[in-house]
């Protein structure tokens, strides 16, 4: 009797740590239902693209690789192609998606779990395209499985949603109203991740310093932190997103007394200018910021603080556009995520009259970004001749003769080493510091801490 074919499948993640938490549980549930992973386009029977709708960019490339994978369609017809995450969100996108006749299974931010069942009725032929989308958030479904794709690191979410409703934000319609998982949910994952090696993970939320919303308990981020800081064998706590009007002293001081916890703070300014950061609704004034600036430096030893920026918010003046490289040269952030502004329909920004031209738009990101390139190329070069802490990922992706790792402070360090490493935290001279990466080489004795 001839053996069933075994079916094979294959993911493609857009956008942020969110989304590659949530392909994880994508990989967990169709390996559950039977699949094994593919090694090509051509070898799949499933390709699961889990997208991103932050920026228009996000969108065009989902759009260029549904146009690449029609051919694949077309010489494989019984292909399945899903698409979730927040594009499916949107109703402009779903219809799109109908007229193109290319995707066999929608599923939402919210129904991800129900992907197994949605994909044995697109195999049953009954209904394509399958569209399931969940309008809103139910309960937290606990416990799925989950294809982690191994090393050192993980993601774990903490909560999901945001109530903020940025003016130029999409999230909160494709994310839904925020709820926190319980924290002995949390607790049991990080340890299970423990046991099976990881050494760092990163906790997940679109605010993580809101966490605490919808528990039963007074929990708030700074306990939380405080409990995952207890579990041995873990070498490093880090979290993002931090959205500065939700920064408290509490917070600061848990990060600066939990010795596992990293020194590194994303808190996204977004915009140097109050006219700016008001309408774009993010609850805080420069002066509000630069004081959560101080308290940190002044609180966590060493602390390094990343933010992101946009330019070209609409109605934003030259005078507005000076107030942002001002705030930067202020804070001196140790780097950036630089943004032109997108529009996003559904958003309030999106309605905006004083829309900037592109033009300006582009001029603007470049003056930001030689501003920021400048002040991220001294802070790193502060570093030079220094021992740092490195936690090794791996080898480099430029020179496989190489390994790389990152510093407490989320600074990219490349050095000669063997495969053994990975995993170890070494203590790493620093020789050479650019902007972006840190060259060093080890000690004698190859500096390892753990």
């Amino acid at each position: 009797m001839k053996e069933k074919a075994v079916k094979k499948y294959l993911t493609l993640t857009y956008g942020c740590q969110m989304n590659e938490r949530d392909t994880a549980t994508i990989a967990g549930l169709v390996e559950r239902s039977g699949y094994q992973e593919a090694s090509s386009f051509e070898e799949a029977d499933l390709i699961v693209l889990n997208t991103c709708s932050v920026r228009h960019s996000a969108e065009n490339k989902v759009y260029g690789k549904l146009g690449e994978l029609k051919r694949f369609k077309q010489d494989k017809p019984d292909m399945l192609i899903a698409l979730g995450g927040c594009m499916a969100q949107l109703d402009e996108v779903r219809d799109k998606l109908k007229k193109m006749g290319i995707v066999d299974v929608v599923f939402g931010t919210h129904n991800l779990h129900e992907l197994p069942y949605l994909l044995e009725k697109a195999e049953a032929g009954l209904e394509r395209p399958v569209i399931d989308v969940w309008a809103e958030a139910g309960g937290i479904v606990e416990n799925l499985p989950a294809r982690r794709p191994g090393g050192i690191s993980a993601f774990v979410n903490i909560m999901f949603g945001c109530n903020n409703f940025c003016s130029y934000c999409i999230v909160p319609h494709t994310r839904g109203r925020e709820r926190s998982r319980h924290p002995d949910d949390i607790l049991a994952e990080v340890e299970g991740l423990v046991e099976q090696g990881v050494k760092e993970v990163t906790l997940l939320g679109q605010n993580v310093n809101s966490y605490g919303r919808g528990l039963e308990s007074k929990l708030d981020f700074a306990d939380l932190l405080r409990m995952v800081n207890q579990i041995d064998g873990l070498y490093r706590i880090r979290f993002t997103t931090s959205h500065p009007r939700d920064l408290s002293d509490k917070l600061i001081q848990a990060i600066a007394d939990c010795s596992r916890v990293c020194e590194h703070v994303h808190a996204p300014l977004q915009a140097g200018s109050n006219r700016i950061l008001q309408a774009m609704n993010r609850g805080y004034t420069c002066e509000e910021y630069l004081r959560l600036v101080r308290q940190m430096r002044a609180t966590i030893p060493g602390v390094a603080i990343t933010s992101d920026l946009i330019v070209g918010f609409p109605g934003e003046s030259e005078e507005d556009f000076r107030a942002t490289l001002a705030m930067v040269e202020k804070v001196r952030f140790d780097s950036a995520f630089t943004f032109m502004y997108s529009p996003r329909t559904g958003t309030r920004a999106a309605d905006l009259k004083e829309q900037v031209p592109l033009e300006i738009k582009k001029e603007r990101l470049l003056r930001l970004n030689e501003v920021q390139y400048q002040i991220a190329r001294e802070a790193n070069r502060q570093l030079e001749n220094q021992a740092v802490e490195v936690l090794v990922e791996g080898q480099s992706k430029t020179d496989s003769e190489r390994l790389t790792g990152r510093t407490r402070t989320n600074r990219i360090v490349v050095f000669e080493g063997g495969k053994h490493l990975v995993g170890k935290l070494l203590q790493v001279v620093v020789r050479e510091a650019r902007t972006f990466t840190l060259y060093g080489e080890l000690p004698k004795g190859e500096g390892a801490l753990r």
